[in-house]
């Protein structure tokens, strides 16, 4: 099974429940930057109790480890919960949208894509940026730098102002300026 596969599955569960999404993390990033490996993938969502109950219902037990009170748990807390692929070991963050400012922007901006033959929403190059960077803030991880370094280095035509504003807001000045230097560009 592909990565278009499990992302057609899983796109057709999330629509089948009427939850709106957008893919964020290390696919985003790729889609917009340069390909990494990696078995996981993020979705940020928004969704009520109900709607997530029939998003169980779309993930067979058979196919996916899911466990429900997790789940609402984690939508409560506006934290994560991971859906396990069982037949490709592949594992779906779903991320639920924080009710902040940036979050909910982020999430009104998302566009649709093809990506790996399926039609999906997905963050914006500017938003995957501003994610990324807020991961390395809080992880201290490199990795989240080179992405956001392979970025820049293919979207030339980003919008500075959003970024600049966001930026700013969100305290993120010094990983904005690591992750200019790595992708050797001037700010």
């Amino acid at each position: 099974m592909t990565a278009g596969d499990v992302f057609r599955r899983v796109t057709t569960a999330l629509d089948r429940a009427n939850i709106a999404y957008m893919l964020s993390g290390s696919f985003a990033s790729a889609y917009y930057g340069a390909a990494r490996a990696t078995q996981d993938i993020d979705f940020v969502i928004e969704a009520t109790p109900a709607k997530l109950e029939a998003l169980r219902q779309e993930l067979p037990q058979s196919e996916y480890y899911v466990d429900l009170i997790a789940l609402l748990e984690a939508h409560r807390q506006q934290s994560l919960f991971n859906v396990i692929d069982l037949t490709t070991a592949w594992k779906i963050d779903l991320i639920f949208r924080k009710a902040r400012p940036f979050s909910v922007e982020e999430f009104n901006r998302r566009r649709p894509v093809e990506l790996h033959g399926v039609r999906l929403s997905i963050a914006t190059a500017e938003d995957v940026i501003l994610s990324k960077l807020e991961w390395s803030k809080l992880s201290q991880s490199q990795r989240q730098l080179e992405d956001v370094a392979a970025v820049l280095r293919s979207w030339r035509d980003l919008d500075r102002e959003y970024l600049k504003k966001w930026i700013q807001a969100l305290q993120l000045a010094a990983e904005w300026k690591s992750a200019v230097e790595k992708a050797d560009l001037p700010e």
